[in-house]
């Protein structure tokens, strides 16, 4: 096989892989690595069980594409399987193994509020390898000089709803902190957010300031469900005072939920 016969093979996974991008979602690629025919042929397959491409076997794609969705509740992000592994009545393929990678865009984390905390929470952030909206309804807090990072956007907001609406879109992929300078500049922001999907939500402030706000969404109709699931107050107990120590502990704490970490001690089994 020549290098362009190769190129237009693979043609259509590239192009699927676009669109899973794309759209927020979320995939498994997985490529033949080693096995006595087909090596390098690959299959995608989407969260909703959709495929593209072959790995030369209608048995061994069926088996793998049901495979695909325990890979994907794993969190794992790459791993090789042997084909026995995933199907041990695979006889013709004992041999073989599979390279599983998670297909997913970068995550993103919508800010709203760009005071102390938000500004110092957008940078961990953006150096831990997420992809950032700062929102602030004022200008001055929201300039290159202060945030020269690329993967930091700047959204000075009109309306805070609308520009924290936009800013999550369909809410695969990201998390939202709400870390404003007061209860109403939170509810406003929380309504949009709870409209939404993503996949954290997280609100500032003490547990009376955030049960206040709390209790008036659930007055103004939100769902109770979505309201449970709001981590309030936001963040790990890491005993944070400054700044910088809420903003990790924030960070910690949606890194837990993506990766499904607990957010304990890793030493904890020597003290039991």
């Amino acid at each position: 096989m020549t290098d362009d016969t190769n190129k237009l093979s693979h043609q259509p996974i590239t192009e699927a892989v676009q669109r899973v991008l794309e759209q927020g979602s979320t995939a498994v690629l997985i490529t033949l690595i080693e096995a006595a025919a087909n090596v390098g042929a690959k299959l995608l397959v989407a969260q909703a069980g959709t495929t593209v491409g072959s790995l030369g076997a209608a048995g061994l794609d069926e088996a793998v594409a049901k495979y695909a969705a325990s890979f994907l509740n794993s969190r794992e992000e790459v791993r090789t399987f042997k084909v026995q592994e995933v199907d041990p009545g695979l006889v013709d393929w004992t041999d073989a193994q599979l390279l599983f990678e998670r297909i997913q865009p970068e995550p993103r984390l919508v800010i709203c509020g760009a005071g102390h905390v938000g500004a110092s929470l957008a940078r961990l952030a953006a150096f831990t390898g997420y992809r950032v909206k700062l929102i602030d309804d004022r200008a001055e807090f929201l300039t290159r000089a202060l945030y020269p990072e690329e993967t930091i956007e700047l959204v000075v907001a009109a309306a805070w709803h609308d520009a924290v609406r936009d800013a999550i879109g369909n809410g695969r992929g990201v998390s939202v902190a709400v870390v404003t300078r007061g209860h109403n500049e939170d509810e406003e922001c929380m309504r949009a957010v709870i409209a939404r999907h993503p996949d954290y939500i997280g609100l500032i402030g003490s547990k009376r300031r955030t049960n206040i706000v709390l209790d008036r969404l659930r007055k103004a109709g939100a769902d109770e469900t979505k309201l449970r699931n709001v981590h309030a107050p936001i963040g790990l107990d890491i005993g944070a005072v400054t700044p910088e120590e809420v903003a990790l502990a924030i960070m910690a704490e949606i890194v837990a939920m993506r990766r499904g970490g607990k957010g304990a001690s890793l030493s904890a089994w020597r003290r039991m």
